[in-house]
């Protein structure tokens, strides 16, 4: 019983300090240590250079390639003015009364594809600046607007997206970027439609109650960038390569190819499946890396610095990510854990519902999506499989649940996009977060919800 107080006292740290502002990189393994020292386990040096670093090492190893690449593309992007251009493009298409819905769909092609979240805020803010003041929409919706747009439906719904919440159970499942694609884009049109009419109701009725944009002095951030912007086609091409590839890469390319020496020992022994995902993800984000480079190529004031500081931007995410995982490796080490995992799947007998709470959890304590996919699937990734192929369920079903779950309760107000998109805005939590938590939290729970009752019917599609 003392073992499980300390997973619980370790746990409560863990959403406190991450609330307060302490990196998880600090946090996470001296938590896990101490959950592992209320256990009784005392071999803490070798818990934290066998198990944790161990852990950390092969999440970094193993997505270290996705990260970059997805944050170098975000990078050039943004440098070429192709974000910028692309927005534009839809609210010009959309009418300036349709300012929000503009902004969404601009969030939603860049995530799709393959943008990081966090880029999309710095890039999407200053035209949604500069729309929302001359529609006269109130400036406390567009934190909203671009989460609803950048991360939800485009994050962990729609089959195929590059994201790294998508990417994650690959390894678990042995599934692919487009597992359960029916099921998947039910979800993904109810977290866009639930939001999009939240976001509309809400706007309606501040203008109805006399509420414009709001006294918000510009400062130099919200000032639309003035470098000269790329064609749509040239703005928009690489990222069709990112969707194009991918299919290609997963459908038809990599089960082409005679990977045979895959069981080698020096490839680890592993079969097409383990790494045909990942594959093609890494293939199509690096083809429209270089697509866009080609493109923009007699553009680039500063090329080597784009790429440069796109791949800085991946090291925080990606190191913060595989603590928790690493973190989520000691728990599942300890014996206590058996307590907890026999409580988290005695809650219902239905895996899918089972493991759709537990990365919910966790997504809610760590304030991150991949850290609690990766901390929930890390700690019972295998026992769900082995559950799920006893009751016939899809492996690609439990992709999908997975997936969708981890946006739920991550974006609670300790998440770091929250706290990133609201500083950029210069917005408080108490001006802005209770729309940001409709579309980013009550959204994607309902869109669970439904593709839960799905999934429990009709299996995947």
């Amino acid at each position: 019983m003392i073992g499980v107080l300390g997973i619980l006292l370790s746990l409560g740290l863990l959403m406190y300090l991450a609330y307060r502002g302490f990196n998880v990189l600090l946090v996470a393994p001296l938590l896990a240590l101490l959950a592992a020292l209320v256990g009784g386990e005392t071999r803490l040096l070798a818990v934290l250079s066998q198990i944790y670093m161990k852990s950390l090492g092969g999440f970094v190893a193993g997505y270290f390639a996705l990260f970059g690449l997805g944050a170098i593309l975000g990078r050039l992007m943004a440098d070429s003015g192709s974000a910028s251009a692309i927005a534009k493009w839809i609210v010009g298409r959309l009418g300036p009364k349709q300012s929000i819905l503009a902004i969404v769909l601009a969030c939603a092609v860049l995530t799709y594809g393959g943008v990081s979240v966090l880029v999309v805020i710095f890039a999407a803010y200053p035209v949604a600046v500069a729309i929302f003041r001359n529609s006269n929409t109130p400036k406390r919706f567009i934190p909203a607007a671009v989460m609803l747009g950048g991360a939800t439906f485009t994050l962990s719904g729609i089959p195929g997206t590059p994201s790294i919440q998508n990417a994650m159970p690959i390894a678990f499942f042995g599934t692919d970027a487009f597992a359960a694609p029916g099921v998947g884009s039910i979800g993904g049109l109810v977290m866009f439609v639930f939001g999009a009419w939240w976001l509309s109701h809400r706007a309606r009725k501040a203008a109805a109650a006399g509420e414009g944009y709001g006294h918000h002095p510009l400062d130099t951030q919200d000032a639309s960038p003035t470098a000269s912007e790329p064609s749509l086609l040239v703005a928009v091409l690489p990222l069709v390569m990112v969707l194009v590839m991918n299919v290609a890469m997963t459908w038809w390319i990599i089960p082409a190819m005679d990977l045979a020496y895959l069981k080698e020992p020096k490839f680890g022994g592993v079969g097409v499946n383990d790494v045909r995902g990942l594959w093609a993800l890494v293939a199509a984000l690096g083809l429209a890396n270089l697509t866009a480079i080609a493109l923009h190529f007699s553009r680039w004031q500063d090329l080597k610095g784009s790429l440069n500081q796109g791949t800085f931007s991946a090291m925080l995410p990606i190191f913060n990510t595989a603590s928790e995982i690493a973190y989520g490796a000691v728990i599942a080490s300890l014996a206590a854990f058996a307590t907890v995992q026999a409580a988290l799947g005695s809650l219902t007998s239905n895996v899918l519902v089972s493991e759709a709470i537990a990365v919910n959890i966790m997504a809610g304590i760590t304030g991150s999506a991949a850290g609690g996919l990766g901390l929930a699937l890390g700690m019972m990734g295998k026992t769900y499989l082995a559950a799920a192929t006893a009751a016939g369920i899809s492996p690609e079903l439990l992709h999908r649940v997975a997936a969708i779950a981890c946006g739920g309760l991550d974006s609670l107000p300790h998440n770091g996009a929250v706290i990133t998109m609201l500083g950029i805005c210069r917005l408080t939590h108490r001006e802005a977060y209770f729309d940001m938590f409709m579309v980013s939290v009550a959204g994607p729970l309902l869109a669970l919800m439904v593709v839960l009752v799905l999934g429990s019917t009709f299996g995947a599609f």
